[in-house]
């Protein structure tokens, strides 16, 4: 380039004529003196090997010298892979990040010195990408130069605070009984087909002008599930502040694999810029079993259940990831939302005994709850919170304290009952109350509830409201209780959401409001001689 920008000049000098023409001969034969002098080698260095077995989207590469365990490599046909195995002397293990048909015996491969990158930033927002980054909605390519590798050191202890800060899912069985903080991993387990996405999708959407951006992570999951999802975030306006990474049953089980890894990547982005960051991982279940897959292809030694020796490590360095960072660093969070499914209710099974004993608590989904009519199916005795009240509003914990034991009692003493046995009255009382706790929890999918009303709501129940109230009428009751308070004690609702407490004046308020609202409720439906029998 030098030289030949020296023969334009020197074209230019000729074209002047005259005088000046020896001149410029003379500058170009001292500046070509010069260049060639001064001139220093830079030859593109670059470590690279040949493909030496190839199939099912695993490559086995001779060469590769000084290769790192998850570097990017690139093949001689512009596709990438994964450097896995690094056990062999001279050999590398690598998986393909697409379908590989190109890729061959005697193909050149070409080690980058870098990890998977994925591209991060409020591009995003509103896409939804694959785990690479790259968009597959339709909507044109995604503009942003930021990356961030997908792998990295999770933060240290030094670098954390504790959990204090609500995030409010709008589930009452959930914000009440097993609350979920900001910077906590709280795991969703249960049997296939118990509403674990449900919960999920109702923690999202309720997250809509609280300043929480949400990333769902779709793992092995339909396209067309994922497409549905997107329509229902669309419809609900919770694409604004939501990212979608999806990778389907039908792509490459490496993509299966880098998908959870690649969204902590783009919620980290956000947590280091002070952003509180909500993440779902649907499910790891799946993701387990497609690092399984890739683990036998590449002919690791297989464990428990043909799992490999390091699938704890796997999900243990995800998971950790998520923190309430310190005030020195921008105070930001990731809450992390993992799913797994369980085989009949075994949660001691070997993935889910893993993730439990990484996860901050757990919300257990059973069958038979399900199936009774009982949505959300959480079963209170298996589900838990280790962060516990700390993660509530004062308000919320004035009023749910006495939720969980009520609901403990209950469920204890209905074994006994369905025996037909003979029972004293404060027994029966308690599961007169048991009984339309367990018909008020009950909650309708894409309907997630407010905190400030959650905690009216908890408050009228838990004080026994509901006592003479036949069974079959609870549910109309409680929606038009709250319809009721939003209209007539908007104040109320108010002051509870300013200040995040329950004043002893709006107790008294709540208190004289349900004894009006009931009293209208039994005189239009003719329960003013009703008797309290929780049979009915």
């Amino acid at each position: 380039m030098l030289l030949k920008s020296r023969l334009e000049t020197a074209e230019a000098g000729c074209i002047l004529g005259g005088e000046d023409m020896d001149l410029n001969t003379e500058n170009i034969s001292s500046s070509l003196r010069d260049s060639i002098k001064n001139y220093e080698a830079k030859p593109d260095v670059y470590n690279f090997g040949l493909v030496t077995e190839a199939g099912d989207g695993i490559v086995q590469i001779r060469g590769l010298h000084g290769c790192k365990y998850g570097e990017l490599l690139k093949f001689g046909n512009n596709e990438f892979g994964i450097a896995l195995n690094l056990v062999e002397e001279d050999g590398v293990g690598a998986v393909l990040l697409s379908q590989g048909v190109d890729v061959k015996e005697g193909t050149r491969v070409r080690s980058t010195g870098n990890v998977v990158e994925v591209p991060v930033g409020e591009a995003l927002l509103g896409r939804v990408v694959n785990p690479l980054g790259e968009a597959i909605d339709g909507k044109g390519s995604i503009k942003t130069s930021k990356k961030r590798p997908i792998e990295v050191d999770s933060p240290g202890i030094i670098d954390r605070k504790p959990v204090k800060v609500p995030l409010q899912t709008g589930i009452v069985a959930i914000d009440s009984m097993v609350p979920i903080g900001r910077g906590q991993r709280e795991l969703i387990i249960g049997d296939r087909q118990t509403g674990k996405t449900a919960i999920a999708i109702d923690t999202i959407l309720n997250q809509k002008n609280s300043g929480v951006i949400c990333i769902y992570v779709a793992i092995g999951q339909k396209a067309s599930t994922v497409a549905q999802m997107t329509h229902i975030f669309e419809e609900a306006g919770a694409m604004d502040y939501t990212i979608i990474v999806s990778s389907t049953a039908s792509d490459p089980a490496p993509m299966q694999y880098i998908a959870p890894y690649a969204g902590c990547a783009m919620a980290e982005e956000f947590m280091y810029n002070g952003k509180d960051v909500l993440i779902v991982y649907d499910d790891l279940s799946k993701h387990a079993v497609a690092y399984r897959a890739m683990s036998l292809l590449l002919r690791r030694p297989p464990g428990r259940e043909a799992y490999p020796g390091d699938i704890f490590y796997l999900h243990s360095r995800l998971l950790e990831r998520a923190a309430r960072l310190s005030d020195e660093l921008g105070g930001g969070s990731i809450t992390a939302l993992p799913i797994i499914e369980t085989m009949a209710g075994d949660i001691s099974a070997y993935i889910p005994t893993n993730v439990i004993s990484i996860t901050d608590g757990q919300v257990f989904l059973e069958s038979e709850l399900f199936f009774s009519g009982i949505r959300p199916a959480v079963n209170v005795g298996l589900s838990v919170s280790r962060v516990g009240g700390s993660a509530q509003t004062k308000a919320m914990r004035k009023v749910s304290g006495k939720l969980r034991i009520d609901m403990a009692q209950y469920r204890e003493l209905a074994v006994f009952a369905q025996f037909g046995s003979e029972l004293d009255v404060s027994t029966k009382q308690l599961l007169d109350q048991g009984l339309r706790l367990t018909e008020s929890l009950k909650q309708n999918q894409y309907n997630p509830l407010p905190m400030e009303v959650q905690v009216v709501f908890l408050q009228m129940i838990t004080n026994k409201a509901l006592i003479d109230i036949p069974v079959k009428f609870v549910g109309e009751f409680n929606k038009g209780y709250i319809d009721f308070i939003k209209t007539n004690y908007p104040k109320i609702l108010s002051d509870i959401k300013d200040t995040g407490d329950l004043s002893d004046e709006n107790i008294q308020k709540l208190i004289a409001a349900t004894e009006e609202f009931k009293r209208d409720f039994k005189e239009a439906n003719g329960l003013a001689e009703e008797k309290k029998d929780a049979t009915e």
